[in-house]
């Protein structure tokens, strides 16, 4: 993956990309930037798409050979690590069996519906089967498959599974040199597509094809047009990311929610500041934070990918475990407002932010406000409004310029975030400029 410093995207170009600290909904763009699905996608992008509109909320996995240094996953390039000395990590690297089988409890528990793992980072070592090269998970210390146990381990708790597929590779010889040697180029293409295919080819169905950073080739160098097409004749049903080059399914907005305009997209983050292991990390987010972004992927008709970064032997950090848990227990009482919602137009307010089903309106409070919570600018009538996790109605009154939900207690009746749901006569819109200009005042010496 990328260092704190940078996007992954941006990797090689000193691109910065800072993970904000303050909660991503406050700085989203407006619904009317944006769209869920772009109008012109054809019908087989549509139809592939369905399940991860619906889905809404992923778990990435980076785990590789650099959770045995325990010092974030771009070690080797940050500290210079030569080759030789770094691939005697591959030795070292003996996780326990199936390990993934507590990631994909864990993703289920959380209210997650898919999963993404990294089959090959940027270090080069191969978490698969490959006939290309022996560093790779089969032929070193793991012994053993780590692809299809992942694969194995999502499947059998009912989640969809894709695979993360780094191009930039620091170990092989020609992958810095392919830039400016066209023999080389040819060669590590030619590799790159060889093991594209064995991951297409040897897993069974998969749903997702992440790719990452292309450096140093640009989408021709790395012949990706091609590479994508043999993907998809060999996975009718895959959906793929922009980072081969080719913009493709969907956007990958890295470590900030920023809402692609006529595109889909997928923000993804890391849970402390790190994508894979890093022992020293203690950066971490807390579950209304976690909550608070799932809700604005939601509602701005993106996707959520929350990172786990396992431990050497496959371990969860313990931090990830809480945090996840806790986000776990709240999706089950409140999930239905994030999975399967739809584009939601409103989103003004200093205390609470929205969701949307069809017609029913979701408010979902951050900082408790006491006995009344009032949503302004609302044009559409209320017809009934209750609390979310367990279906109590709530009182409410409603003129032209506001929304209130009286007689509530003065502390919150959920955590970390109560939510509400509003049934309402219509699709739900907000116009505050109309409550601005056309709010009663009282006029000077009246």
């Amino acid at each position: 993956m990328t260092t704190p410093r940078l996007s992954r995207r941006d990797a090689l170009k000193l691109g910065g990309a800072a993970a904000g600290l303050a909660p991503a909904f406050l700085s989203a763009q407006p619904a009317e930037a944006m769209s869920a699905e772009p109008a012109s996608a054809d019908a087989d992008r549509v139809r592939r798409m369905k399940w991860w509109h619906e889905a809404k909320f992923g778990m990435f996995i980076h785990w590789g050979l650099y959770s045995t240094l325990g010092r974030h996953e771009w070690a080797m390039e940050e500290e210079g690590i030569p080759v030789a000395e770094y691939e005697k990590q591959a030795w070292s690297f003996k996780p326990k069996p199936n390990a993934a089988r507590d990631w994909a409890r864990l993703a289920k528990q959380a209210g997650m519906k898919y999963m993404v793992m990294t089959s090959k980072h940027h270090e080069g070592f191969c978490n698969f089967n490959t006939k290309t090269t022996n560093y790779n998970a089969v032929q070193t210390g793991p012994g053993r498959d780590l692809v299809k146990e992942y694969l194995d381990a999502a499947r059998a708790e009912g989640l969809r599974a894709g695979l993360y597929f780094s191009l930039m590779d620091w170990h092989h010889p020609d992958g810095a040199r392919c830039k400016t040697d066209e023999a080389a180029r040819r060669r590590f293409v030619d590799y790159v597509h060889a093991q594209a295919r064995e991951l297409c080819t040897n897993y069974g169905k998969l749903d997702v094809l992440w790719y990452d950073v292309n450096w140093p080739l640009t989408a021709a160098g790395w012949e990706s047009a091609k590479m994508n097409a043999m993907v998809r004749k060999l996975q009718p049903d895959i959906i793929l990311n922009d980072r081969s080059g080719i913009p493709e399914d969907f956007d990958t907005p890295e470590q900030e929610i920023h809402a692609s305009k006529g595109r889909n997209w997928e923000a993804c983050m890391t849970m402390n500041d790190s994508w894979g292991y890093h022992k020293a990390d203690d950066n971490w987010k807390t579950p209304k934070t976690v909550i608070s972004n799932l809700i604005t992927c939601a509602r701005d008709g993106g996707n959520y990918l929350l990172n786990i970064g396992p431990l050497p032997d496959g371990s969860i950090p313990p931090e990830s475990v809480k945090i996840l848990s806790e986000v776990g227990q709240w999706m089950s009482r409140n999930g239905t407002s994030v999975i399967g919602s739809d584009l939601c137009q409103p989103r003004s307010s200093t205390y609470l932010t929205f969701t949307r089903k069809a017609k029913t309106l979701y408010a979902h409070v951050y900082y408790w406000p006491g006995e009344t919570v009032s949503i302004g600018g609302l044009q559409t009538k209320v017809l009934s409004a209750k609390y979310l996790a367990t279906g109590k109605p709530v009182k409410f009154d409603q003129d032209d310029f506001r929304v209130r939900l009286t007689g509530l207690p003065a502390n919150a009746p959920d955590h970390p975030l109560t939510s509400f749901a509003l049934e309402c006569a219509d699709v739900p819109i907000q116009n505050n400029d109309k409550t601005r200009i056309q709010r009663p005042r009282r006029g000077v010496g009246i």
